[in-house]
């Protein structure tokens, strides 16, 4: 059985529109079955940094407690829909990752620090706090090893990424194009399970609109879901989780939908 954890955190995003993920969460959650969907109460506030360099800091832990709890009550495969891309944090911080692999869509690596971030966003900061890098109240513990990551479609990188990056497995928007490749990495990292990130900006703008930061030359969807579905025929999920998602306006958000709902279907 799939269950669906609505998770509408904007507290980690970068985008002076952050506001707009809680909307796009919430247009999922309509497409999803009632009865399989737990919409979790997080906090509107934006939270302090607690002198930290990671911007609503207070707000994060509270999500991160709040997930942990419905996590811990839930059956069944879990399908996260956040929300920013911390949410994947979160939800790794309350499973046992021994035996877990990550495969991580997105069109940025997120793999800041506090020191490094720009912008104090978190969610800049998700990958490297899975490796257990970065602000130690946030930050995967144990950890997760660099050799079971994989990061599909990151292309918009920045220079203080590139030593956490050189330690992963890195595979290019037009590898996604081989779906058994993809597959073959994941199955490479020696995990019998796997977490499968999904930031919808991964995907190229021409299929997809609805996102904060979009960057060109990315995945197609159907691209996308055939790799997903590939690696599902490898290897047993973890769980999932679908980020990201921001539209302007509610017809956006229908524009986007078809899309959003056959990425659930990859992973649901």
């Amino acid at each position: 059985m799939t269950r669906f954890l609505i998770v509408p955190q904007w507290q980690g995003s970068p985008s002076a529109r952050g506001m707009l993920l809680v909307d796009g969460a919430n247009a999922i959650a309509g497409d999803l079955p009632r009865r399989d969907t737990t919409i979790l109460d997080v906090p509107l506030e934006a939270g302090e940094s607690l002198d930290t360099g990671v911007r609503r800091l207070s707000s994060l832990l509270r999500v991160r407690e709040l997930m942990r709890d419905s996590i811990t009550a839930t059956d069944g495969h879990l399908v996260l829909v956040g929300g920013d891309c911390s949410v994947s944090v979160f939800a790794l911080s309350a499973l046992d990752t021994s035996d877990v692999a990550v495969l991580w869509c997105d069109a940025h690596p997120d793999l800041h620090t506090p020191q490094s971030s720009p912008s104090g966003a978190f969610s800049g900061m998700a990958l490297r706090a899975v490796l257990g890098e970065g602000e130690a109240q946030l930050a995967l513990s144990p950890a997760i090893a660099p050799e079971r990551v994989v990061l599909l479609g990151a292309r918009s990188i920045d220079e203080e990424e590139l030593d956490a990056l050189s330690g992963l497995t890195a595979l290019s928007p037009h590898d996604a194009q081989d779906p058994a490749a993809v597959a073959a990495a994941v199955r490479a990292t020696g995990a019998t399970k796997v977490w499968v990130h999904i930031d919808v900006d991964v995907i190229d703008p021409g299929d997809f609109e609805g996102v904060s930061d979009a960057a060109p030359f990315g995945i197609g969807t159907s691209a996308l879901v055939a790799a997903i579905k590939s690696v599902r025929e490898t290897m047993p999920l973890a769980g999932a989780t679908i980020a990201g998602f921001a539209p302007r306006t509610p017809a956006d958000a229908v524009q986007d939908m078809g899309a959003v709902l056959r990425l659930i279907g990859a992973v649901a």
